[in-house]
């Protein structure tokens, strides 16, 4: 029974640890002439380095040399972007992703960025960067390039 209840609180104690949080991101576009945005959604560290891809829209990775930032951090290596991707997204519209985020990335120095490009037109590093805290939950940014606006929550 007393190893019962130690394995018990072990398993409580490693799951308290590997907490993940529901958060949805919203990634509304301008009006622009031409073809469907390619977006990365993507976190860095602390330190400005490259952590992790979180979404990336677009379906044809020969253009994801375009999205300048994300390219360079992750590479370009499939196992960053497989099964983490949708359709480009079109002028006037809205991407909503809806991920599962370890609580140690909250509150904690990483930032979003976004990069975006279309086909034709320019290209742009870092379109939104922002803090992921719990200070900025739904809170609107207005982006650099063809993101009107942008916003997270849990």
């Amino acid at each position: 029974m007393k190893k019962c209840l130690i394995v018990l609180g072990l398993v409580i104690a490693i799951s308290d640890l590997a907490q993940a949080r529901e958060v949805t991101f919203t990634t509304e576009l301008l009006n622009y002439r031409g073809e469907g945005a390619y977006l990365a959604l993507y976190l860095k560290d602390a330190a400005g380095g490259y952590e992790k891809t979180l979404w990336v829209a677009g379906d044809k990775p020969k253009y994801y040399k375009h999205l300048i930032g994300w390219a360079r951090g992750s590479g370009l290596e499939p196992a960053e972007y497989d099964g983490i991707t949708g359709a480009s997204v079109t002028s006037g519209r809205t991407l909503e992703v809806v991920l599962d985020l370890d609580d140690s990335l909250i509150d904690n120095g990483y930032e979003i960025h976004i990069d975006t490009a279309v086909e034709d037109r320019r290209d742009n590093r870092s379109d939104i960067v922002v803090p992921l805290t719990s200070e900025g939950v739904g809170q609107s940014v207005s982006g650099n390039g063809y993101v009107r606006s942008f916003r997270y929550d849990f």
